[in-house]
């Protein structure tokens, strides 16, 4: 599959999305990162100055937003650097800000055969996400796992 990255570095780079910066500068995901593939984090302002620095060693800082990370800056940035496509991994927060500010292009969702318990959350969190209309593009079954991906209705 290595034809798919020609022109492009054999590991695409990770980018964290930390407004505290609560990250350990030390840790293998941002030391052990190939030269041509820099662990990004992507960052706010108000996120601790000195913090910034200590990852900027081995990283590469995004200031995104001036008190919270701005995800519409953020993906420009990253679309500046050549990155043009991204796939987010994160929380029901993450997703709800990135649905919310109509940057969500497809969902990939798996569905476990395992009944949990006792209260189920959603995939979603945070203040006022409309519902998005999605369309199933594809669904693989593997050892009773769902592997679905969801298209965005409107596109």
């Amino acid at each position: 599959w290595s034809h798919l990255r020609t022109g492009r570095p054999a590991t695409p780079p990770i980018a964290v999305v930390s407004g505290r910066l609560d990250l350990d500068p030390d840790s293998p995901l941002i030391t052990a990162a190939p030269a041509d593939a820099r662990t990004i984090i992507i960052t706010a302002a108000s996120g601790p100055a000195g913090r910034r620095g200590q990852l900027a060693r081995h990283a590469d800082v995004i200031v995104a937003g001036e008190t919270s990370v701005d995800l519409r800056a953020a993906v420009s940035a990253l679309a500046e650097r050549g990155h043009r496509r991204m796939l987010a991994e994160g929380g029901p927060h993450l997703l709800a800000q990135l649905a919310g500010e109509g940057l969500l292009d497809e969902l990939c969702l798996t569905i476990g055969p395992l009944m949990a318990g006792p209260g189920a959350g959603r995939i979603v969190a945070g203040d006022g996400t409309d519902p998005l209309s999605l369309s199933l593009a594809h669904v693989l079954e593997d050892d009773g796992f769902l592997l679905c991906r969801y298209t965005r209705a409107d596109r």
